[in-house]
């Protein structure tokens, strides 16, 4: 039961955290935009994205584990 709860409140929060990164110019590249310029995360895009891995893995362990028992 507690399992549920932590794999719904994983799958809400990491939803919520692939909405909130940027990818910058989407279909600008099909239209001619050129983004090759390399850059580095900063600051909250680096925190999101951290974030987003680690509610990854909690997802993906605790769907093994409903798996599982």
């Amino acid at each position: 039961m507690y399992i549920d709860i932590i794999q719904i409140v994983s799958a809400i929060i990491l939803i919520a955290l692939i909405l909130l990164q940027n990818k910058g110019t989407g279909l600008g590249s099909a239209f001619g935009g050129d983004n090759s310029v390399y850059r580095t995360k900063r600051g909250v895009e680096k925190w999101i994205f951290n974030g987003t891995i680690i509610v990854a893995i909690v997802f993906l362990a605790t769907a093994f584990a409903n798996i599982l028992l």
